[in-house]
């Protein structure tokens, strides 16, 4: 296996996609929870950039007594319902998902580029992941596994998930090092710091400004992606 590989494990919203409203996730993520659990709890109050769905599930209803295990009981539920308020979200066009500017063109480059493999890493249960690349006309770039916010109640445990799935479907033995994690919260860069992979911050959330994500210490920040060399050079670095 070609040392030189780097595998590119992309956060999802705010580094590649977006609502076209903010906020627009608690639409259909409150009524999911009413759904499921008869409570939202905290959640309209809370701010979630960065975290897995389990983990705003978790924090939103620790407030009413609902516990891990309580969640983890009902989680093929959760994904359900999930899927279906967001998907009735998306279709009757109360929630608009979009492409960050400069996606598709870093990634198409990135693609015809033997040094890189994409693959996501994010917060969103792994059906809504998959709905909102599709919505976003960005599914061919994705060739490998990834990992998602139904899998882990900690953020930092979703490269090693990631990692060994791709090593597996590779038969390779990539070190921590040949991953790099993409995105545009601190959760991101910590969770590649516990893994040992390297991270590029990207100051295209809403949440948190280039200069938050600068006392993270990420290996690299990036603005946007719209410069595409720029994005290519900042990578071809690590």
């Amino acid at each position: 296996m070609n040392h030189s590989l780097r595998i590119l494990l992309w956060d999802l919203d705010g580094t590649l996609v977006r609502g076209k409203r903010f906020g627009t996730f608690k639409d259909y993520t409150v009524p999911m929870l009413e759904s499921v659990f008869g409570t939202a709890g905290s959640l309209r109050e809370m701010i979630v950039s960065g975290m897995t769905d389990l983990q705003i599930v978790e924090e939103a209803l620790r407030c009413d007594g609902i516990t891990r295990e309580h969640i983890s009981a009902r989680k093929d539920q959760l994904r359900e319902s999930y899927i279906r308020e967001m998907k009735h979200a998306v279709g009757n066009g109360a929630h608009v998902i979009e492409a960050i500017p400069g996606a598709h063109q870093t990634l198409e480059r990135l693609q015809e580029h033997s040094r890189y493999r994409s693959a996501l890493l994010t917060g969103n249960i792994e059906p809504a992941a998959h709905f909102k690349v599709e919505v976003a006309g960005l599914t061919k770039y994705f060739t490998l596994p990834g990992a998602f916010g139904d899998e882990s109640f900690d953020r930092r445990d979703l490269p090693a998930i990631a990692a060994k799935r791709i090593n597996d479907q590779l038969g390779a033995k990539l070190s921590p090092e040949q991953f790099i994690v993409i995105g545009d919260t601190p959760n991101d860069i910590a969770c590649a710091r516990h893994f040992g992979a390297r991270v590029v911050a990207v100051a295209t959330g809403r949440v948190h400004s280039a200069d938050q994500l600068r006392e993270c210490e990420p290996d690299a920040l990036l603005p946007d992606l719209l410069n595409v060399e720029l994005v290519i050079e900042t990578l071809d670095a690590l």
